[in-house]
């Protein structure tokens, strides 16, 4: 597991680096002091797991994250307990409170690695457990690309549709579908992509087409040249 210490502390770091040391499949690949050198050293390293500091001069652990198109796997760690809730809002693998103890770091890298095991595609392919930072306006998610239905067009933006959430981020539907593993994600039409797994029903359409109806009640018509790509797709 290639991996990222993020601390504006250097003693913070040490101990940690000491920790790690007890865990053979843990590499350390580097060290960050700030939001900005991390970020940096995140898009250069692609790290899979970063244990991320809370509290930071400058730039936060929070702020980090939403400076991030893609995001490694994430344990936060702190000294102030009343970041708990906030971190998880974030869906944070897991939270250590300083002073960390052997026992619980166990845990929290037990936790990664059975999250990285989910996935086998390789780096730069987000597949339904990649996770993303999503930012729209003063507000934002990390969210688990499975628990995304549908993404749709609206001129240069992307909407999202995640639980009852329809954020917009400043990213194209092709640039979308460059990003995401053909296997689950699929362009229905010029204007949207879905997740396969959301799929309830079919139904044949105008012309030799079809329509899908996905769970949550969205009906998405496939276009001509896509449905005959689905049903390739879809057969043995």
């Amino acid at each position: 597991m290639k991996t990222l210490l993020v601390d504006d502390t250097r003693l913070a770091r040490q101990e940690l680096q000491f920790l790690l040391k007890n865990h053979k499949d843990v590499q350390v690949i580097g060290e960050a002091e700030n939001a900005d050198e991390a970020k940096t050293m995140i898009e250069e390293l692609k790290p899979d797991l970063v244990f991320l500091d809370i509290q930071m001069p400058d730039k936060d652990g929070f702020e980090l994250l939403e400076m991030l198109d893609e995001v490694p796997q994430i344990v936060f760690t702190t000294a102030y307990s009343e970041y708990a809730i906030k971190a998880f809002d974030y869906n944070a693998l897991d939270y250590l409170k300083k002073p960390i103890t052997d026992d619980r770091l166990s845990v929290a890298l037990q936790r990664v690695r059975e999250n990285l095991e989910k996935s086998d595609e390789p780096k730069g392919v987000l597949n339904e457990n990649s996770q993303v930072f999503v930012k729209d306006g003063e507000k934002c998610w990390f969210v688990t690309l499975k628990e995304v239905r549908l993404f749709e067009i609206w001129d240069n933006y992307t909407r999202i549709y995640f639980e009852d959430h329809k954020p917009m981020i400043p990213k194209t539907l092709q640039y979308m579908e460059s990003r995401l593993d053909p296997k689950v994600f699929f362009r229905a039409n010029r204007q949207q992509i879905i997740n396969m797994k959301w799929i309830d029903k079919i139904e044949p359409w105008f012309s030799g087409t079809i329509r899908l109806y996905l769970k949550d009640g969205t009906e998405v018509e496939v276009s001509r040249r896509q449905t005959s790509r689905f049903k390739d797709l879809m057969s043995f």
